[in-house]
């Protein structure tokens, strides 16, 4: 059975298997959760990622955590919202999607998560959750190695919408 977890924090301290990072389609950094990881990873981590050659929108990588708590960062791109009218949410879905089964692949227990494209690229939250859910439902029978899959919040408004969607007394 997969737990599922909500907390208010911060995804670079969290000592799960693999932390995802909500990544720009260069993978070399940026701003948000994408540059706070950068920067608590250290900079062998930009080094592997000029080495990937991006990552497409929906799609996912990996490396090492190099200095986080992790031993993984899985990066994936969310889309920008652009009012829905170019498959916004099926490319969330699919950014969810690879995240999972490329720990599932790594074989690791347990993964943690930012909000994707919820925050400069302007996804909708209550959206974005609803389909997270969604995943998580469709994914579940598939997942044989992940026990844990952890929801990192930075703001309020997401970590209410999650502890709502998800009913975790966390």
């Amino acid at each position: 059975m997969i737990k599922i977890e909500v907390i208010k924090g911060d995804l670079t301290l969290e000592q799960t298997d693999a932390i995802v990072n909500a990544a720009n389609n260069s993978l070399l950094g940026g701003g948000g959760v994408d540059g706070a990881i950068h920067r608590a990873a250290g900079p062998e981590l930009l080094e592997v990622c000029k080495k990937l050659n991006g990552c497409a929108t929906g799609e996912a990588k990996i490396t090492p955590g190099f200095i986080l708590r992790s031993k993984y960062v899985i990066h994936t791109v969310g889309p920008v919202w652009k009012g829905g009218y170019q498959n916004e949410t099926g490319k969330l879905k699919l950014a969810y999607q690879n995240s999972l089964l490329l720990a599932e692949e790594y074989n690791c227990k347990s993964i943690a998560f930012p909000n994707i494209s919820t925050g400069v690229y302007g996804f909708p939250k209550a959206m974005a959750v609803e389909l997270v859910r969604e995943v998580i439902d469709e994914i579940k029978p598939n997942l044989k190695n992940i026990d844990l899959i952890k929801f990192v919040c930075f703001d309020n408004e997401n970590f209410q919408l999650y502890l709502q969607v998800f009913k975790t007394n966390k």
